[in-house]
Formats: C-alpha cells, sequence, structure tokens
C-alpha cells in the first residue's frame, strides 16, 4: 500500500528522484546548563577555540571540493557560513556568556543561538526570516566538534549514487557534498522554500522535499522512495504501476528540458507576431551569468539592498559604483533596471540602525526610508547615475504608494546631475525612472504615478500580500494567497491600462510573472514586459511562442465579466486551453 507524505516541493530543471533510502541517523544533542569555576574558564574558551577552528577547516574543505566550473553562486553559501564563523553576534558574544556566567562553551552557545534565531523569527522579511537557518547550522558546526561528534551526515562513505537522502536537516555544506557523491534528491524534516538549502537544492538542480514532519521516524534504510518536488510529495511502498508513472514523468521532463534550451537565442514572440520583454531578477552580480545562459533580453529587477547587509558600514559611493559596473559589463550591453534600495524596519543595516517599528511591513522602509535619510539615498543614486553612463540603465523605485514621492525623487535626481556634470562624471542625462507597483494605493492611483514615470514595474509577491492581508509564509493562512483573486486581477489590468493611457511600458517583476501557469492570463491582461528568476525563462517563454494574444485577449475579457463567480482554476483552465 502506498503511502503519501507531504512537505514543501523544491525543484528547477529536475522535479523527481526515484531511489532507495539512506537514513541520516544523527540526532539532535541535549544540552544541559553545566557552571565552571574562574578557574576552568580560560580552558573552557580554548576549547571553544579549537571547536570553531574545527568547524572552519570543515567547510573550507568542502569550498575546496566544489568544481572550479560551477557557478560562483554555490561557493557563496559555503563564505556566509566562514563569515559568521567571526561575526561577533555569534562568537565574540558566546565567549562573553562563558566567562560571564561561568557555563559551558556548549550552554554558552545555545543560549546565543536562541537569542539570535528570536531575533530572526521576529523579522517580516521572508527571506531574511529564514536566515535563522544559517544560525542552526553554523551553530550545529561548532556544537559537533564541542560534543566530539560529526557534523556531517552519517552515510556509507560510497555508493550514494541514485539514492535519497532522509535527514532531519541538511546545511548547504552537506547538499554540496552530497550532490557531489550522486544522490537522486533529498527529503527533510526541517526547511523553508527560502533557505539557503533549498536554494542550492534549485540551483544544483536537486529534487527534493521539505518540512515533512518527523518523516526519519518512519522512513526505514534502503526502502524505495518516490520524491516528488513539483507537488511536494513522498511515496514510499508504491506499486509496480505508479512507479513507472514516475520514471515515465521524468523521461518526459528530460525531453522537455532538452527541447527549452534549443528555445535559447530564439526571439521571445507570439504566433501573431506580437514582441514580449522576458528579463530576469538578479540579487547579484555573479547571477548574470545564469542571466545570460537562459537567454535574458534584460534585467528587469536588480535587488540592491544586499549591499547594505550584514555588515558594520554602509557601502559608499565607489563602492557601490564598482558593484552596478561590474554587473553591466557583465550583461554586455542589455537593458538594466537597478531598484534603489528597500531597506527599512525588517532589512536592518548595522551601519543604519532604524527604529523598531510594531508592523515592519507597513514601517519605515524603501523610499520611505531613502527620503527621510538623504545620507544614506543620495550615494546610491550618485552611483546607479554614473553607471548609467556605461550601458542601458533604469532606475525604479520600491514601495511607491503616491506623485508625491516620484516628484521628489525627480527633483534630487536633476540635482544630483548637475553636481555630477559640474565634477566632470559621465551619466545618462535621460536615465530613466519608474516606480514599482506593489501596494494598493499604487495600483489605484496609477494614472497618477505614469504622468510622471518612464516605465511601471508590478510587483506582485507584496502587492498580493498587500491586498489581501496575508502573509504567505504563514501556514495558518497561505492557502488564502491567491494570485488569481479578482481584486489582484483588476489592480493589475488597472496598472497596465495606466501605463498604455501614457503610452510608457509596464512590467511585473513578482513571482507571478516567472510562474508558465499565468503567463497566458497576464498577456490577455495585456502585460508585455516579464521579469523572473532566470530559471523560469524558458518555460515562460515556450508559453508565449505558442499564444496567440488576439485570442486571450478576448478570453480574458469574457473571463472578466464572470470574474467574482468564477472559480479561479476555471479561469486558468480556459485560457490555458487551446
Amino acid at each position: 500500500m502506498t503511502i503519501a507524505y507531504q512537505g514543501i516541493g523544491i525543484h528547477s530543471t529536475r522535479a523527481i528522484a526515484l531511489g532507495p533510502a539512506l537514513v541520516d541517523s544523527r540526532s539532535l544533542a541535549t544540552v544541559g546548563h553545566v557552571e565552571i569555576s574562574d578557574e576552568q574558564v580560560p580552558a573552557e574558551l580554548e576549547r571553544l577555540e579549537r571547536a570553531i577552528d574545527a568547524a572552519r577547516g570543515a567547510l573550507e574543505a568542502v569550498r575546496a571540493q566544489i568544481p572550479t566550473q560551477t557557478p560562483q553562486n554555490i561557493a557563496e553559501f559555503i563564505d556566509t557560513h566562514l563569515l559568521m564563523l567571526e561575526d561577533a553576534a555569534l562568537v565574540e558574544e558566546v565567549r562573553r556568556i562563558v566567562s560571564a556566567e561561568r557555563c559551558s562553551a556548549e550552554w554558552a552557545l545555545q543560549q546565543q543561538r536562541d537569542t539570535l534565531v528570536r531575533i530572526f523569527d521576529e523579522m517580516d522579511d521572508p527571506y531574511l526570516r529564514t536566515r535563522r537557518d544559517d544560525v542552526e547550522h553554523v551553530v550545529h558546526q561548532i556544537q559537533s566538534f564541542l560534543l566530539g561528534d560529526s557534523p556531517e551526515p552519517r552515510l556509507p562513505e560510497h555508493d550514494l549514487d541514485g539514492h535519497v537522502v532522509v535527514a532531519r536537516d541538511l546545511t548547504p555544506a552537506d547538499t554540496i557534498l552530497l550532490h557531489h557523491r550522486g544522490i537522486a534528491g533529498f527529503v527533510t524534516e526541517f526547511g523553508g522554500p527560502m533557505s539557503h538549502t533549498a536554494i542550492l537544492a534549485r540551483s544544483l538542480g536537486v529534487p527534493a522535499v521539505i518540512g515533512v514532519r518527523n518523516i526519519t521516524r518512519y522512513i526505514e534504510p534502503r526502502e524505495f522512495l518516490v520524491v516528488d518536488g513539483e507537488n511536494g510529495t513522498v511515496l514510499c511502498d508504491a506499486d509496480d504501476l505508479t512507479i513507472a508513472h514516475f520514471r515515465d514523468r521524468v523521461r518526459a521532463a528530460e525531453a522537455r528540458q532538452h527541447r527549452l534550451r534549443r528555445l535559447i537565442g530564439r526571439a521571445a514572440r507570439t504566433r501573431d507576431g506580437i514582441a514580449v520583454g522576458l528579463q530576469a531578477n538578479l540579487e547579484l552580480p555573479e547571477d548574470v551569468e545564469t542571466a545570460r545562459a537562459n537567454g535574458a533580453a534584460g534585467v528587469g529587477l536588480y535587488r540592491t539592498e544586499f549591499l547594505y547587509m550584514n555588515r558594520l558600514d554602509l557601502p559608499d559611493e565607489e563602492e557601490q559604483f564598482a558593484s552596478y559596473a561590474a554587473m553591466i559589463e557583465g550583461l554586455g550591453g542589455i537593458p538594466t533596471t537597478i531598484r534603489t534600495l528597500d531597506l527599512g524596519a525588517d532589512k536592518d543595516s548595522a551601519a543604519q540602525p532604524i527604529e523598531p517599528s510594531g508592523n515592519p511591513a507597513l514601517g519605515l522602509r524603501a523610499i520611505r526610508l531613502c527620503l527621510k535619510e538623504p545620507a544614506l539615498f543620495r550615494p546610491q543614486l550618485r552611483a546607479i547615475l554614473r553607471a548609467s553612463a556605461l550601458g542601458p540603465v533604469r532606475l525604479m523605485l520600491p514601495m511607491v504608494s503616491g506623485v508625491r514621492e516620484v516628484l521628489t525623487v525627480r527633483h534630487l535626481i536633476e540635482e544630483l546631475k548637475r553636481e555630477l556634470s559640474a565634477e566632470g562624471l559621465a551619466h545618462d542625462p535621460a536615465l530613466p525612472l519608474g516606480a514599482m507597483i506593489e501596494v494598493p494605493a499604487a495600483a489605484l492611483a496609477a494614472g497618477a504615478i505614469a504622468r510622471h514615470c518612464d516605465f511601471l514595474s508590478i510587483g506582485t509577491n507584496d502587492l498580493i500580500q498587500y491586498t489581501l492581508a496575508i502573509d504567505r509564509l504563514d501556514d495558518a493562512v497561505n492557502d488564502l494567497y491567491d494570485p488569481t483573486h479578482p481584486a489582484i486581477l483588476r489592480l493589475i489590468r488597472m496598472t497596465i491600462e495606466a501605463g498604455r493611457a501614457r503610452g510608457i511600458p509596464v512590467g511585473m517583476c513578482g513571482e507571478m510573472a516567472g510562474d508558465a501557469r499565468f503567463t497566458r492570463l497576464l498577456l490577455g491582461l495585456g502585460l508585455r514586459e516579464f521579469s523572473m528568476q532566470p530559471g523560469a525563462l524558458l518555460d515562460v517563454k515556450e508559453v508565449v511562442l505558442a499564444a496567440d494574444t488576439s485570442t486571450l485577449q478576448r478570453r480574458t475579457e469574457a473571463l472578466f465579466a464572470r470574474l467574482d463567480e468564477a472559480d479561479p482554476q476555471d479561469l486558468l483552465a480556459a485560457l490555458n486551453t487551446d
């Protein structure tokens, strides 16, 4: 009898893994409070240092095993954990606790781990909230050496090829090592869709299902598993017919990937001749290679706030200019949209502390913070203006809620252009300025905002959350997170029509743009610029090439006539049926 377990599916180029289970036998160590004497403190601190050094050595050994042809962003996951081993917020505070409270290093480490996890859990930003996993992983590395154990999964030294690893959790280092040892996929009890382990699994093309509670208790070693990373399902004791079905899906997916790769270099144009811009969302200059490899026509969103995170000082104008210049050079002339920093409240910088907000999502952040702190904003605007002389660049403002913010930034930009000209620094005098439409107020005022912008971009992630009052990472309500809710579709159409009326382009850079299920719907609404994670570009392009926009527009109009009564899935089915 087939038994199914449900979790969160993780997949990219591969969605399904089949193979015998290898169960990681590690268990969470119980750490109790152990008092030490004054005389024992120096020895305990030395023991802590040895454990930190051992953890550093283990991570460096993993990094050394990464093949040179592996994309740079893979190694950066290990670099993040190496940097945390030097972070005063972690190690220095543990040293202080040992000395001040006269306790064992294990107990001090556990106390500081609990403190940091609470801080991350209170953050509103979903990406930063999942950084608690990094704290857990680094603490586990140190704790393992303190307890005389190995931090690596307890798995056979050989013969991992084609197996499915089942574990409580996997660190990025575990994931990289297991990938190079040929595992078919993995299943974990913990983890979220934006954790580093999940991101790594997508980057490496390893099918996975995470967040399956207590799965290590139920799976026997060598039990044959089917891991469906597309639907987040793990099957055990599947019959031959079910296994044959999934093997057929694997073969079909491989054939589809081969077919999609042939779309690279082909113009994104619909059957009725409408050109569609398919662009990439980037977070780091190192992501440029992936975007170009997947045929991105440009960058619709470059997030800049990560230049400000995890550091004790603010990046100055020259550092920012160098980062933007490297990205523009790597893109080789395709257009780039740089978003000004979305820092504030939930994304705090140690060098730019912000007063805590009762509701960080609605607090001082993004363009509101920038306009309130010109010393923070001006260097970034100057750096972007200077970078605009190196290639086609657009500047985009996050969290805009009305016209006044756009006009204020326009005046500031004109002032900075005069400064740069006086200093003899090159810049694009006609740098296009756009606004992100990601709060309901901006969508409702899109017509007025469009009069003062050169383009608009719809940020669906926040637009959906703010409109429906739903945190999509909250298990209690995330089933209500619905991109096809009538209110969302009306706000999207309203924004697109506002841009069309003013003759300016309207794009979309939220996750909805990279979900091929919604491509026909968005084309029918009139969207002609999509920006997404680079790995989704070819999936969306395939739909675009097969679409007829005139037919989709007629169908969409008919659907809007019964929008409030229709089931969202029926709407999508009607549009996605040829």
